[in-house]
């Protein structure tokens, strides 16, 4: 990394970590509550074999240790005991916090964002992902420099005593810049290359669904269940952090792009959902979100609001909302159902994902929500709209064409509200025709 370390945290490092004494600190309801069970799933997903879970209780923060020092000593004599150079914080440590640790346990000191970005690390496969992941590490890492370097300091006051002119610090820091700065133009293309797709789809008129939801949740093996993908699922948090896209066929609806993002977590680090902003994006622009839930949890309450928290980070609280309750199969009396508020619209689906149960439910409450949203109908156009005809045409909303005795066009449109909007917008012609009661006038 980029600061000294003692020597045997450094020759546990090379060796990959496996061993590691944990931290948690159990603090009063509020933002800086974490789950045990959860951080022990989050060590073991990394590849941590834990030895140790230390626990306490405090109202706040230490701002030296985070911890109090009768804590330190009790974790430095179990790192001994357990021959042991890895402790592991449930929680998020200051540059200053993780330092002062360091020095005063003698061994590496890891705190909960530096493990989710580890875990990031491993699980990303494509060339996006592997960016995206390095721009969070140099981003979490450049806080951590400061005062890394002393020892190569060669700046001094004095006639003959002033150095080369750039310390090892201004280096590293000069280094960071530039290669974060080489990512970031990389992500643009590839950001770029997503809107073009986007565009692509949204010039066919296909729908697209994005399924979102807290880690492990389930979303890989409903997407692998729904459209026989072989995206890699497993009971691991993260177990897949690259988006994938298929094709899926929706009742009432026809062809729609069902799309796989990354699992969220309580306090997912603000830098990780920076980086991945391009891939978060295929949610933000989705026309329906389908929200699942491990409904079997017993954090299944937070892991919502969670969830909830990232969607309205990203800007996707304003999306259409499906809930989907996963594995029902793990409930005593659980049973396939769709839940529909005052107005009879869905708001939530139970189903199992592993077992299969509840899919034909699903598929109708999507086709009801994305109905809400569907322009269908046969609208009169004359020939001073040829210009919104040849839009419809281009978005692949027409599904059919005939002429009226006087000239006039009748066309059988079909798609989306929002991209027949857009086609208004873009024709010049305005929308009153076509969405309030006066429409009949211009409909056969």
């Amino acid at each position: 990394m980029f600061f000294e370390r003692p020597e045997g945290a450094k020759r546990q490092q090379a060796s990959g970590g496996e061993v590691a004494v944990l931290v948690h600190i159990d603090f009063p309801e509020g933002a800086n509550r974490e789950d045990v069970a959860e951080f022990n799933e989050l060590v073991v997903s990394a590849g941590a074999q834990p030895v140790e879970l230390v626990t306490t209780k405090r109202d706040a923060p230490d701002p030296k240790l985070f911890i109090g020092r009768g804590k330190v000593d009790e974790i430095y004599d179990l790192l001994r005991l357990h021959d042991t150079q890895l402790v592991i914080f449930n929680h998020a440590l200051s540059p200053s916090q993780e330092r002062n640790l360091e020095k005063a346990l003698q061994c590496r000191v890891l705190d909960r964002t530096g493990l989710i970005l580890d875990i990031f690390a491993q699980r990303a496969r494509t060339h996006e992902g592997k960016l995206q992941v390095e721009l969070a590490q140099l981003q979490y890492q450049s806080t951590r420099l400061v005062r890394g370097w002393t020892h190569l300091e060669r700046q001094k006051g004095g006639i003959g005593m002033r150095g080369p002119g750039e310390t090892q610090l201004e280096t590293d820091r000069r280094l960071l810049r530039e290669r974060v700065k080489n990512i970031h133009n990389r992500l643009e293309k590839v950001r770029a290359q997503r809107n073009q797709g986007r565009r692509s789809r949204q010039r066919s008129a296909v729908p697209t669904i994005a399924l979102v939801g807290y880690t492990n949740a389930g979303k890989s093996t409903l997407f692998n269940a729904l459209t026989e993908a072989e995206v890699y699922a497993a009971d691991q948090l993260f177990a897949t952090l690259d988006p994938t896209l298929r094709r899926y066929q929706v009742q009432d609806i026809g062809e729609v792009v069902l799309a796989d993002t990354v699992g969220f977590i309580r306090h997912l680090p603000h830098k990780l959902v920076e980086a991945f902003q391009a891939t978060l994006q295929e949610a933000a622009e989705a026309d329906l979100l389908l929200h699942v839930v491990d409904c079997a949890s017993p954090e299944r309450d937070a892991n919502v609001e969670a969830v909830e928290s990232v969607l309205d980070e990203i800007h996707a609280d304003e999306v259409p909302t499906l809930c989907i309750y996963n594995k029902i199969d793990l409930l005593e009396h659980g049973e396939p159902r769709i839940d529909r508020d005052d107005s009879g619209q869905p708001v939530a689906v139970w189903l199992s994902a592993m077992q299969g149960e509840g899919f034909e439910l699903l598929n109708q409450a999507m086709a009801e929500m994305l109905g809400q949203e569907l322009f269908e109908q046969e609208i009169c156009l004359t020939p001073a709209d040829a210009k919104l005809r040849a839009v419809l045409y281009e978005l692949g909303g027409v599904r059919g064409e005939r002429f009226s005795d006087n000239g006039d066009m009748l066309l059988q449109v079909r798609m989306q509200q929002g991209d027949f909007r857009m086609a208004l917008s873009r024709a010049g012609v305005d929308e009153q025709r076509f969405f309030t009661p006066e429409r009949e006038h211009w409909e056969r």
